[in-house]
């Protein structure tokens, strides 16, 4: 009997289910929903921190709401759990190299980046289990 190595792509690899989900942002402003987009992972800003009515707009005056902000995301190739896409800064609209991974449950590290990781920042976000309001609004 032959046997044959299977071999994997690293665009056909998901991501284990402890990646994806709703997930606060680090200084518990934000919750982005992250999940597959094609044959890609991307994540959604689909909770924001605002007072009244008026929700968050970004640099171009569109709304903050379900905005796209992580995108493109791919394993890395030397499969050291981490995934490699872009993040969307909506203040300025600068879009920068990123990186995503979890080193535990209910942890997600994302790395945000100019040319190299390097000459970055890291942020921890956890999981989200609270509610959101209409129009993406956190309770308080």
């Amino acid at each position: 009997m032959l046997l044959v190595p299977a071999v994997v792509r690293a665009a056909d690899k998901a991501p284990d289910d402890d990646f994806m989900g709703y997930w606060l942002s680090q200084g518990h402003d934000g919750v982005f929903l992250i999940g597959r987009c094609g044959d890609t992972v991307c994540g959604h800003l689909v909770g924001l921190q605002y007072e009244g009515t008026d929700v968050p707009r970004d640099k171009n005056g569109k709304s903050e709401c379900n905005l796209l902000m992580l995108t493109e995301f791919r394993p890395s190739s030397d499969d050291n759990g981490r995934w490699h896409g872009k993040i969307l800064d909506p203040d300025t609209g600068h879009i920068y190299q990123s990186q995503i991974w979890s080193p535990r449950k209910d942890v997600l590290k994302l790395r945000g980046y100019i040319g190299l990781p390097l000459f970055g920042e890291t942020q921890t976000w956890t999981r989200y289990t609270g509610t959101l309001g209409p129009v993406c609004k956190m309770p308080h």
